[in-house]
C-alpha cells in the first residue's frame, strides 16, 4: 500500500468514475485503474462496484476512503512544512493548456515531474484554444503554457518536441505508403466528437488540404479510438509517438509529412525557481 494508491481511491470516490479521477490527478486512466486493482488484491477486498457508467464504494471501500482521507491530510500537512522551508520550491506551478495538448501534460510530463518535486502543487489552467493559452500567460493566470510553435515575439518559447501526424488504419485497407494527403478525401475516419477543440483542429487541417472525409465514428473517448480502427470501422489521424499498442493496425506517414512542434512558453519576465526547474525538466525529457 502507498500514498499514490490512496490518492487514486479517494479521487475515484469523489469523482464517481475512474476516467474523471485520472483527469483530475493528471495521470493516465489505465494506470489509475491498475493501481486500484493492485490495492484491492493486496487488501483482499473490493473497494468499488460498477454503477451504470461509473463506480460506487462498497461498504469496505467507504471505510478505506475514510481512513485514507485522514492519512492524506496528515501527509499534506507534512508537505506544507517542507514547502515552507523549500526556498520557493514548494509553491504552486500553473501551466496553461488547450484540450488538444493537455494529455501531453497529464499523461507524461506532470506525473514524472511530481515524483521529482513532490512538494510542488501543480495546477492545469484549461484554455479553449491557442489564443486563450497565450492570454493566460500574458495576464499572469499561468506561469507557463504548452502550445504549438511558433508564438508571437512577446512570449519566450522553448521547443521540446516535434511530433508527426500519421494515418492509423485497419490491416486490409489498400493505401500507398506514404499516403498522399488528398487520399483523405472521402476516407472513413474515427474522429473526435463535434464541438470540441480536437475536432475543430482536425477539421481546420482537413479543410486546408481540401479533404472531406466521412465520419465513421465520432467520440471523445481516446481509449476506444484504436479499438474502432481494429474493428475495421475507419482510420485514425493521430501522433506516431503517442501510439503505444500497434497490434492489429497499420501506421503510415503522409506525403508531404505533417509535423507539429510543441513547446513551453512564458512571458518575458523573471521566472521563479520552480518554473525554471520545470523548463529544464521538460527539455531534458523532450
Amino acid at each position: 500500500m502507498n500514498l499514490r494508491q490512496l490518492r487514486y481511491v479517494v479521487a475515484t470516490a469523489d469523482h464517481g468514475t475512474m476516467t474523471s479521477a485520472a483527469q483530475a490527478l493528471y495521470v493516465a486512466q489505465p494506470a489509475l485503474s491498475r493501481a486500484i486493482r493492485e490495492l484491492e488484491r493486496e487488501l483482499g477486498i473490493e473497494l468499488f462496484a460498477r454503477s451504470g457508467r461509473g463506480v460506487v464504494l462498497t461498504v469496505a471501500g467507504e471505510e478505506v476512503v475514510r481512513q485514507a482521507r485522514i492519512a492524506l491530510h496528515a501527509t499534506d500537512a507534512i508537505e506544507a512544512v517542507s514547502a515552507a522551508r523549500g526556498n520557493g520550491r514548494g509553491t504552486e506551478l500553473r501551466i496553461a493548456a488547450a484540450p488538444t495538448l493537455e494529455p501531453e501534460l497529464t499523461g507524461r510530463l506532470l506525473p514524472r515531474f511530481s515524483r521529482d518535486q513532490p512538494a510542488v502543487r501543480i495546477r492545469v489552467v484549461r484554455c479553449d484554444g491557442r489564443e486563450a493559452v497565450g492570454t493566460a500567460v500574458r495576464t499572469g493566470q499561468a506561469d507557463l503554457a504548452i502550445t504549438d510553435l511558433p508564438v508571437p515575439g512577446d512570449l519566450a518559447a522553448h521547443p521540446f518536441e516535434q511530433r508527426e501526424l500519421v494515418l492509423i488504419s485497419p490491416p486490409g485497407l489498400k493505401l500507398r505508403d506514404p499516403v498522399p494527403l488528398l487520399a483523405l478525401d472521402g476516407m472513413r475516419l474515427v474522429l473526435p466528437a463535434k464541438g470540441g477543440a480536437r475536432r475543430a483542429e482536425l477539421d481546420a487541417m482537413l479543410a486546408r488540404i481540401g479533404a472531406s472525409p466521412v465520419a465513421a465514428v465520432e467520440s471523445d473517448e481516446r481509449g476506444s479510438w484504436l479499438d474502432s480502427v481494429r474493428a475495421g470501422m475507419g482510420s485514425l489521424l493521430w501522433y506516431r509517438n503517442q501510439v503505444e499498442d500497434t497490434e492489429g493496425v497499420v501506421i503510415r506517414s503522409f506525403l508531404p509529412p505533417i509535423t507539429r512542434t510543441i513547446g513551453l512558453v512564458h512571458a518575458h519576465r523573471p521566472l521563479p525557481p520552480v518554473v525554471r526547474d520545470f523548463l529544464a525538466f521538460a527539455k531534458d525529457r523532450g
